[in-house]
């Protein structure tokens, strides 16, 4: 028996791979598996995108947000923190992103632009929410509303920042996964 006859042997031993569970197709989470601040950041980003494209109020957008569908499951508190915040501080996050970008702003698309914009408040503001989870939950987003492939280019912006805006915490995972 050659060695690719015993590496072909062990392989295709292994079990079949499952499924993960409270995933749609796309790779995104259920809506049943969803926690309240998952519920949150989508009820801010659909609200943030609403601000992008028509630049209308937040007061204005927040009242028609809270009225959609299933917005009594999220948890209220942090996403007004988040539709408010990522509007009053729009200017601050665009100058924290663009060093990252590869294109211009207004090439970005307004659902990547506001997972961003949810990513770099979080890390700043929301010192609670580990900076990982941060990350996969813009991820998430992005890959739920967003472009085919724009959950990429929200992880590869979101990493880059994390390690200035979250330093500690960042060095001290990076020291414990060495």
């Amino acid at each position: 028996m050659n060695e690719n006859d015993q590496s072909e042997s062990s392989s295709s031993q292994r079990p079949p791979r499952q499924a993960r569970k409270g995933l749609t197709s796309t790779g995104a989470r259920k809506a049943a598996s969803k926690s309240t601040r998952s519920r949150s950041r989508e009820f801010a980003l659909q609200a943030l995108y609403q601000y992008i494209l028509s630049g209308n109020s937040a007061t204005e957008i927040d009242l028609f947000t809270r009225d959609l569908a299933g917005f009594h499951k999220a948890d209220a508190a942090h996403y007004d923190a988040l539709l408010h915040g990522c509007i009053e501080s729009a200017e601050q996050l665009n100058a924290q992103i663009v060093p990252h970008l590869d294109r211009k702003m207004d090439e970005i698309s307004p659902i990547e632009l506001a997972c961003m914009w949810i990513g770099v408040y979080e890390f700043q503001h929301c010192l609670d929410v580990p900076w990982r989870v941060v990350i996969n939950e813009s991820i998430e987003l992005a890959k739920e509303f967003g472009g085919t492939d724009g959950y990429k280019y929200v992880n590869a912006v979101l990493n880059a920042l994390a390690p200035s805006l979250r330093a500690v915490e960042v060095a001290a995972d990076r020291n414990n996964a060495a």
